[in-house]
């Protein structure tokens, strides 16, 4: 766990912001990029990455404070600088960006799937870089094991409440390996013929098989509204995959209708 970049005096440069900021600034240049070489307005673009990225960490926490039941018997915490510094639950910024994302896109006269497509392999490299950030913090830890790469936190300062001198699954780096081979596949299926909407539709299907794998190796202490044999998030990443799935199976048929030769 390395909880602080920098430290001079009383003040100190948290990993964690530091990461996040970076796989903002990266997700944003790379669908910048993508958005010229789709001949899509790029100002437009970058205003709503930067909307979406501001609405998605009000979601996040939002569904940190619904989730988490300490905030039901400590309500003030609410308003706390700590609870302002979290990271809150990825699911909850993720959809309700989604949502704004739908919305201003349609508003801004922009090709919805399109502009979505994108915009996929930036999220996934962001995400990444961002689970990069809660290795450094010590956040989203996983199980026990005593496999030969697990991973043992020390940090007395730990604030995150992960347990220290436990080797543990390092699940913030296998998801961050995870998204990057999803960018990398994503780049390559932008660079090919393919159906507006395909590619937010595979990041969609990918990432949620991704996740519903990695859920089962982490720890969990939030709860789970839905029941059943599966977490919460696990249920959500179920509903992503098949969504996304879906998604991509019709954007595929759209373009295959549309590459198939007129008849005489």
């Amino acid at each position: 766990m390395f909880p602080k970049l920098l430290e001079i005096g009383s003040f100190s440069l948290p990993s964690y912001g530091v990461l996040v900021a970076a796989a903002f600034l990266v997700a944003l240049w790379l669908t910048s990029k993508l958005a010229l070489k789709r001949g899509l307005d790029s100002e437009r673009i970058v205003n709503l990455g930067v909307y979406c990225a501001l609405v998605g960490m009000l979601g996040a926490k939002i569904m940190m404070i619904a989730l988490d039941p300490e905030y039901r018997d400590h309500p003030g915490e609410i308003f706390t600088m700590a609870t302002l510094q979290s990271a809150g639950i990825f699911f909850g910024g993720f959809i309700l960006a989604l949502v704004f994302a739908f919305f201003y896109i349609r508003q801004q006269k922009l090709p919805v799937l399109a502009t979505c497509d994108i915009f996929a392999p930036g999220v996934a490299i962001g995400h990444g870089i961002g689970r990069l950030g809660c290795f450094a913090a010590g956040c989203c830890w996983g199980r026990p094991t005593h496999l030969p790469w697990a991973v043992t936190f020390h940090n007395q300062a730990a604030t995150t409440g992960v347990p220290l001198g436990i080797p543990l699954h390092p699940t913030q780096l296998y998801e961050a390996f995870g998204e990057g081979l999803i960018c990398l596949f994503l780049l390559r299926w932008l660079n090919r013929k393919h159906g507006d909407g395909s590619a937010i539709g595979l990041y969609l299907f990918l990432y949620g098989i991704l996740r519903f794998g990695v859920e089962f190796l982490r720890m969990h202490d939030s709860s789970n509204p839905l029941g059943g044999p599966f977490t919460l998030e696990q249920w959500i990443s179920l509903g992503l995959a098949l969504f996304g799935g879906v998604l991509a199976i019709r954007a595929k048929r759209a373009g295959d209708e549309l590459a198939e030769p007129a008849l005489p």
